[in-house]
Protein backbone atom coordinates (compact mmCIF):
# COMPACT_ATOMS: atom_id res chain seq x y z
CA UNK A 1 0.00 0.00 0.00
CA UNK A 2 1.22 3.11 -0.64
CA UNK A 3 2.02 6.18 1.47
CA UNK A 4 -0.92 7.86 0.87
CA UNK A 5 -3.27 5.22 1.85
CA UNK A 6 -6.68 5.41 1.71
CA UNK A 7 -9.50 5.30 5.52
CA UNK A 8 -10.38 1.27 5.89
CA UNK A 9 -13.20 2.63 7.54
CA UNK A 10 -14.24 5.44 10.01
CA UNK A 11 -14.04 4.86 13.83
CA UNK A 12 -15.21 5.61 17.26
CA UNK A 13 -12.05 7.12 18.42
CA UNK A 14 -10.94 8.14 22.02
CA UNK A 15 -7.71 10.05 22.17
CA UNK A 16 -6.38 10.33 25.76
CA UNK A 17 -4.41 13.41 26.13
CA UNK A 18 -3.57 15.41 29.32
CA UNK A 19 -2.66 13.26 31.85
CA UNK A 20 -0.98 13.41 35.47
CA UNK A 21 2.43 13.21 34.80
CA UNK A 22 4.74 16.88 33.79
CA UNK A 23 4.54 16.51 29.96
CA UNK A 24 1.11 17.03 30.14
CA UNK A 25 0.93 20.27 28.48
CA UNK A 26 2.91 18.43 25.59
CA UNK A 27 0.14 15.49 25.41
CA UNK A 28 -2.51 18.33 24.79
CA UNK A 29 -0.76 19.79 21.97
CA UNK A 30 -0.25 16.31 20.41
CA UNK A 31 -3.41 15.08 21.32
CA UNK A 32 -4.98 17.85 19.81
CA UNK A 33 -3.09 17.47 16.77
CA UNK A 34 -3.82 13.89 16.44
CA UNK A 35 -7.57 14.45 16.96
CA UNK A 36 -7.82 17.04 14.54
CA UNK A 37 -6.42 14.92 11.71
CA UNK A 38 -8.75 11.51 12.43
CA UNK A 39 -11.51 14.13 12.31
CA UNK A 40 -10.82 15.32 9.04
CA UNK A 41 -10.40 11.75 8.15
CA UNK A 42 -13.87 10.69 8.99
CA UNK A 43 -13.39 9.62 12.23
CA UNK A 44 -15.94 9.78 15.11
CA UNK A 45 -13.29 11.48 17.31
CA UNK A 46 -13.70 12.35 21.76
CA UNK A 47 -11.33 14.18 23.07
CA UNK A 48 -10.79 12.41 26.25
CA UNK A 49 -8.48 14.17 29.11
CA UNK A 50 -7.50 12.05 31.05
CA UNK A 51 -7.28 11.77 35.15
CA UNK A 52 -7.64 9.70 38.03
CA UNK A 53 -10.99 9.20 36.94
CA UNK A 54 -10.06 7.96 33.54
CA UNK A 55 -11.69 4.35 34.11
CA UNK A 56 -15.32 6.01 34.92
CA UNK A 57 -14.60 8.44 31.74
CA UNK A 58 -13.81 5.11 29.69
CA UNK A 59 -16.98 3.30 31.06
CA UNK A 60 -19.35 6.56 30.37
CA UNK A 61 -18.14 7.36 26.59
CA UNK A 62 -18.62 4.83 23.68
CA UNK A 63 -15.17 4.08 21.72
CA UNK A 64 -14.43 1.36 19.51
CA UNK A 65 -10.27 2.21 19.99
CA UNK A 66 -8.31 4.43 22.04
CA UNK A 67 -5.03 6.38 20.69
CA UNK A 68 -2.99 7.47 23.26
CA UNK A 69 -1.65 10.91 22.94
CA UNK A 70 -0.28 10.73 26.79
CA UNK A 71 3.18 11.16 27.36
CA UNK A 72 5.25 10.51 31.04
CA UNK A 73 4.17 8.65 34.18
CA UNK A 74 1.03 7.32 34.02
CA UNK A 75 0.61 7.08 30.29
CA UNK A 76 3.90 6.27 28.66
CA UNK A 77 4.42 3.43 31.16
CA UNK A 78 2.21 0.92 30.48
CA UNK A 79 -0.32 2.15 33.12
CA UNK A 80 -2.71 3.16 30.54
CA UNK A 81 -2.45 0.28 28.92
CA UNK A 82 -3.67 -2.21 31.70
CA UNK A 83 -6.50 -0.15 31.72
CA UNK A 84 -7.08 -0.61 28.61
CA UNK A 85 -6.57 -4.41 28.33
CA UNK A 86 -9.00 -4.88 31.21
CA UNK A 87 -11.66 -2.89 29.71
CA UNK A 88 -10.94 -4.80 26.72
CA UNK A 89 -10.67 -1.85 24.46
CA UNK A 90 -8.11 -1.86 21.80
CA UNK A 91 -5.26 1.05 22.07
CA UNK A 92 -2.52 2.66 19.94
CA UNK A 93 1.30 1.91 20.85
CA UNK A 94 3.24 -0.70 22.41
CA UNK A 95 1.92 -3.00 25.24
CA UNK A 96 2.28 -3.38 28.90
CA UNK A 97 5.78 -4.18 29.04
CA UNK A 98 7.27 -3.16 26.19
CA UNK A 99 6.12 0.52 27.61
CA UNK A 100 7.16 0.22 31.18
CA UNK A 101 10.51 -0.97 30.37
CA UNK A 102 11.13 1.73 27.57
CA UNK A 103 9.91 3.99 30.19
CA UNK A 104 12.30 2.97 32.46
CA UNK A 105 15.46 4.17 31.89
CA UNK A 106 17.54 1.52 33.54
CA UNK A 107 15.79 -1.43 33.05
CA UNK A 108 16.24 -0.48 29.37
CA UNK A 109 19.87 0.12 29.43
CA UNK A 110 20.18 -3.22 31.00
CA UNK A 111 18.24 -4.81 28.57
CA UNK A 112 20.82 -3.02 25.83
CA UNK A 113 23.48 -4.02 27.13
CA UNK A 114 22.79 -8.10 27.53
CA UNK A 115 21.65 -7.68 23.82
CA UNK A 116 24.75 -5.86 23.01
CA UNK A 117 22.99 -2.52 22.03
CA UNK A 118 25.67 -0.58 22.79
CA UNK A 119 24.60 2.74 25.32
CA UNK A 120 26.34 5.22 27.60
CA UNK A 121 28.36 3.87 30.89
CA UNK A 122 25.71 4.65 33.70
CA UNK A 123 25.04 4.50 37.32
CA UNK A 124 21.81 4.99 39.11
CA UNK A 125 21.50 7.55 42.48
CA UNK A 126 18.74 6.46 44.46
CA UNK A 127 17.11 9.21 46.68
CA UNK A 128 18.56 7.53 49.84
CA UNK A 129 22.32 7.17 48.75
CA UNK A 130 22.92 11.05 47.74
CA UNK A 131 24.49 11.36 51.16
CA UNK A 132 27.42 9.02 49.66
CA UNK A 133 27.78 10.62 46.11
CA UNK A 134 31.51 10.75 46.27
CA UNK A 135 31.80 6.88 47.24
CA UNK A 136 29.20 6.21 44.38
CA UNK A 137 30.68 8.30 41.45
CA UNK A 138 33.82 6.91 42.57
CA UNK A 139 36.55 7.08 39.49
CA UNK A 140 33.48 7.15 37.15
CA UNK A 141 35.05 10.71 36.49
CA UNK A 142 33.31 14.25 34.37
CA UNK A 143 31.59 15.18 32.45
CA UNK A 144 28.14 13.32 33.07
CA UNK A 145 24.62 13.60 31.75
CA UNK A 146 21.70 13.52 34.50
CA UNK A 147 18.54 12.36 34.21
CA UNK A 148 15.48 11.28 36.18
CA UNK A 149 15.05 7.06 35.52
CA UNK A 150 11.62 7.93 34.52
CA UNK A 151 10.47 10.79 32.57
CA UNK A 152 10.60 12.12 29.43
CA UNK A 153 10.81 15.29 27.47
CA UNK A 154 14.17 16.13 29.32
CA UNK A 155 12.66 17.20 32.18
CA UNK A 156 15.08 17.10 35.03
CA UNK A 157 17.82 16.61 32.57
CA UNK A 158 21.44 17.98 32.27
CA UNK A 159 25.03 18.13 32.19
CA UNK A 160 27.41 18.22 35.06
CA UNK A 161 30.93 19.11 35.07
CA UNK A 162 32.22 18.21 38.67
CA UNK A 163 30.93 17.47 41.84
CA UNK A 164 29.20 20.37 42.36
CA UNK A 165 27.34 20.41 39.30
CA UNK A 166 26.30 16.96 40.03
CA UNK A 167 24.58 17.42 43.31
CA UNK A 168 22.54 20.60 41.61
CA UNK A 169 21.56 18.26 38.75
CA UNK A 170 20.36 15.62 41.17
CA UNK A 171 18.30 18.28 43.36
CA UNK A 172 16.47 19.06 39.96
CA UNK A 173 16.62 15.26 38.67
CA UNK A 174 14.74 14.44 42.18
CA UNK A 175 11.61 16.82 41.40
CA UNK A 176 10.64 13.84 38.95
CA UNK A 177 12.00 10.54 40.34
CA UNK A 178 13.55 8.94 43.37
CA UNK A 179 15.68 7.09 40.94
CA UNK A 180 18.33 9.06 38.74
CA UNK A 181 20.62 7.68 36.10
CA UNK A 182 23.63 9.20 35.62
CA UNK A 183 25.32 8.54 32.61
CA UNK A 184 28.89 9.07 31.20
CA UNK A 185 28.50 12.98 28.78
CA UNK A 186 29.16 11.54 25.00
CA UNK A 187 29.70 14.32 22.80
CA UNK A 188 27.96 13.82 19.16
CA UNK A 189 25.90 14.65 17.25
CA UNK A 190 22.06 13.52 18.17
CA UNK A 191 19.97 11.53 15.92
CA UNK A 192 16.50 10.27 16.22
CA UNK A 193 15.12 7.35 13.98
CA UNK A 194 11.52 6.49 13.74
CA UNK A 195 10.03 3.31 13.09
CA UNK A 196 7.09 1.48 12.03
CA UNK A 197 5.90 -1.81 12.84
CA UNK A 198 10.17 -2.55 14.11
CA UNK A 199 11.00 -1.01 10.39
CA UNK A 200 12.98 2.14 10.55
CA UNK A 201 11.40 4.72 8.33
CA UNK A 202 14.66 6.94 8.20
CA UNK A 203 17.00 8.98 10.77
CA UNK A 204 17.23 12.60 11.29
CA UNK A 205 19.25 15.23 13.14
CA UNK A 206 19.19 17.68 15.46
CA UNK A 207 21.14 20.46 15.60
CA UNK A 208 20.21 22.25 19.19
CA UNK A 209 21.26 26.03 19.49
CA UNK A 210 22.25 25.29 22.94
CA UNK A 211 24.00 22.58 24.53
CA UNK A 212 21.87 19.93 24.10
CA UNK A 213 18.15 18.95 22.75
CA UNK A 214 16.81 20.19 26.06
CA UNK A 215 12.93 20.79 26.79
CA UNK A 216 13.18 24.53 25.03
CA UNK A 217 15.22 23.23 21.97
CA UNK A 218 12.76 20.71 21.60
CA UNK A 219 9.74 22.69 21.88
CA UNK A 220 10.46 26.36 21.20
CA UNK A 221 10.26 27.27 18.00
CA UNK A 222 13.69 28.60 16.21
CA UNK A 223 15.91 26.32 18.88
CA UNK A 224 16.66 23.47 16.66
CA UNK A 225 17.32 22.91 13.34
CA UNK A 226 16.67 19.41 11.38
CA UNK A 227 18.27 17.49 8.77
CA UNK A 228 16.73 14.84 7.08
CA UNK A 229 18.16 12.46 6.11
CA UNK A 230 20.81 12.77 9.04
CA UNK A 231 24.10 13.67 7.51
CA UNK A 232 25.84 10.57 7.73
CA UNK A 233 27.57 8.29 5.00
CA UNK A 234 25.08 5.84 3.46
CA UNK A 235 26.88 2.71 5.31
CA UNK A 236 26.61 4.74 8.52
CA UNK A 237 23.38 5.67 7.91
CA UNK A 238 21.90 2.25 7.67
CA UNK A 239 24.19 1.49 10.55
CA UNK A 240 22.53 3.52 12.33
CA UNK A 241 19.03 2.58 11.59
CA UNK A 242 19.76 -1.47 12.61
CA UNK A 243 20.78 -0.24 15.94
CA UNK A 244 17.32 1.57 16.52
CA UNK A 245 15.81 -1.22 15.45
CA UNK A 246 17.51 -3.53 17.51
CA UNK A 247 16.67 -1.74 20.48
CA UNK A 248 13.30 -1.13 19.87
CA UNK A 249 13.46 -5.18 18.83
CA UNK A 250 14.89 -6.52 22.71
CA UNK A 251 12.67 -4.17 24.85
CA UNK A 252 9.60 -5.67 22.99
CA UNK A 253 8.49 -2.71 21.14
CA UNK A 254 5.85 -2.62 18.35
CA UNK A 255 3.68 -0.43 16.33
CA UNK A 256 6.07 2.51 16.42
CA UNK A 257 8.49 4.15 18.37
CA UNK A 258 11.26 6.82 18.04
CA UNK A 259 15.32 6.12 19.08
CA UNK A 260 17.28 8.74 20.54
CA UNK A 261 20.75 7.81 19.51
CA UNK A 262 24.51 9.69 19.55
CA UNK A 263 26.83 9.47 16.82
CA UNK A 264 30.35 10.49 17.37
CA UNK A 265 33.59 11.60 15.71
CA UNK A 266 35.40 8.79 16.00
CA UNK A 267 32.54 6.50 14.54
CA UNK A 268 30.76 5.45 17.35
CA UNK A 269 27.05 4.62 18.02
CA UNK A 270 25.04 4.96 21.17
CA UNK A 271 21.41 4.22 21.68
CA UNK A 272 20.12 6.70 24.62
CA UNK A 273 16.49 5.56 25.15
CA UNK A 274 13.50 4.31 22.95
CA UNK A 275 10.20 6.30 22.96
CA UNK A 276 7.18 4.04 22.85
CA UNK A 277 4.68 7.57 22.81
CA UNK A 278 6.57 10.07 20.82
CA UNK A 279 5.69 13.88 20.44
CA UNK A 280 2.98 14.70 18.19
CA UNK A 281 2.93 18.26 18.02
CA UNK A 282 4.36 20.38 15.31
CA UNK A 283 7.79 20.52 16.58
CA UNK A 284 8.10 16.66 16.87
CA UNK A 285 10.34 14.21 15.06
CA UNK A 286 8.30 11.51 14.44
CA UNK A 287 5.91 13.35 12.49
CA UNK A 288 8.95 14.91 10.36
CA UNK A 289 10.55 11.58 9.97
CA UNK A 290 7.59 10.35 8.53
CA UNK A 291 7.18 13.47 6.25
CA UNK A 292 10.61 13.11 4.58
CA UNK A 293 9.32 8.92 4.35
CA UNK A 294 6.50 9.75 2.41
CA UNK A 295 3.34 9.98 4.82
CA UNK A 296 1.75 13.06 5.76
CA UNK A 297 0.47 13.61 8.81
CA UNK A 298 -2.96 12.49 8.75
CA UNK A 299 -1.82 9.38 6.60
CA UNK A 300 0.56 8.57 10.21
CA UNK A 301 -2.23 9.18 12.26
CA UNK A 302 -4.43 6.74 10.26
CA UNK A 303 -1.69 3.90 10.18
CA UNK A 304 -1.36 4.03 14.10
CA UNK A 305 -4.82 3.71 14.10
CA UNK A 306 -4.74 0.77 11.69
CA UNK A 307 -2.06 -1.34 14.06
CA UNK A 308 -4.24 -0.23 17.57
CA UNK A 309 -5.17 -3.68 19.62
CA UNK A 310 -5.03 -5.25 22.59
CA UNK A 311 -1.81 -7.41 23.41
CA UNK A 312 -2.55 -9.19 26.58
CA UNK A 313 -0.87 -12.68 26.11
CA UNK A 314 0.61 -12.14 22.59
CA UNK A 315 2.02 -10.10 20.49
CA UNK A 316 0.91 -6.17 20.46
CA UNK A 317 0.35 -5.91 16.79
CA UNK A 318 1.18 -7.84 13.61
CA UNK A 319 0.04 -5.19 10.90
CA UNK A 320 0.80 -5.23 7.51
CA UNK A 321 3.95 -3.14 7.13
CA UNK A 322 2.80 0.59 4.60
CA UNK A 323 6.63 1.73 4.38
CA UNK A 324 7.37 3.10 0.61
CA UNK A 325 9.90 1.00 -1.13
CA UNK A 326 11.95 4.39 -0.97
CA UNK A 327 11.59 5.22 2.15
CA UNK A 328 14.91 5.78 4.01
CA UNK A 329 15.89 7.45 0.54
CA UNK A 330 13.82 10.02 0.51
CA UNK A 331 13.83 13.62 -0.10
CA UNK A 332 16.62 15.16 2.24
CA UNK A 333 17.18 18.87 3.28
CA UNK A 334 17.70 21.06 6.14
CA UNK A 335 14.23 22.21 8.11
CA UNK A 336 14.64 25.00 10.53
CA UNK A 337 11.59 25.54 12.99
Amino acid sequence: MSADMSMTGTKRVGVLLGGLGSEREISLASGEAIAAALSARGHDVTRIYVDRDLDRVLRQTPIDVAFIALHGAYGEDGCVQGMLELMGIPYTGSGVLASALAFDKLKSKELFRLYNVPTPPYYVVEDRERTRLEELHGSFGFPVFVKPRRAGSSVGAGKANDMGELRARLDDAAQYDRSILVERFVGGREIAVGLLDGRALGAIEIAPKGEFYDYRSKYQKGQSEYHFPARLTPTRYKGVLNIAERAAACLGVTDYARVDLLVTEGENEYVLEVNTLPGFTPTSLLPKIAAGAGYDFGALCEALLDRASLGCGEAKSEGASVLPADATASSSGTIVI
